[in-house]
């Protein structure tokens, strides 16, 4: 990923904004590490860490709003702007993890839905 990803501000909503936009139907698509994800993730994200993003995209949803996820929204805010440029409407969940818990946000160990496991 270069770096002018992470240089422009990514569209953004917060921790509470994207409860309502996934139970809209909205996709979490989580792009911490795999060591990360193995210790907690939102229930129903997509696990695909960011140095795999640009590889995955043909197998993403191109109805769907995707929401980027990491700890605290700087690797997530990258990964949104990818996205954006290659046709996607995607958003940057800011603070990610951080708001996520203090929004009393759903989280789980189960790893069923990472797709390198």
């Amino acid at each position: 990923m270069s770096l002018r990803h992470h240089l422009r501000r990514a569209p953004a909503v917060t921790a509470a904004e994207a409860l309502t936009l996934i139970s809209e139907g909205a996709l979490v698509i989580d792009v911490r590490r795999t060591f990360e994800w193995n210790h907690v993730h939102i229930p129903g994200a997509l696990h695909i860490p960011l140095e795999e993003l640009v590889g995955q995209c043909p197998q993403l949803p191109e109805d769907r709003l995707l929401i980027t996820f990491c700890t605290g929204g700087l690797r997530s805010a990258g990964a949104a702007n990818l996205l954006r440029e290659n046709g996607f409407d995607a958003v940057n969940m800011s603070r990610g993890l951080i708001d996520w818990r203090a929004v009393d946000g759903p989280l789980t160990t189960d790893r069923s839905s990472d797709p390198g496991q």
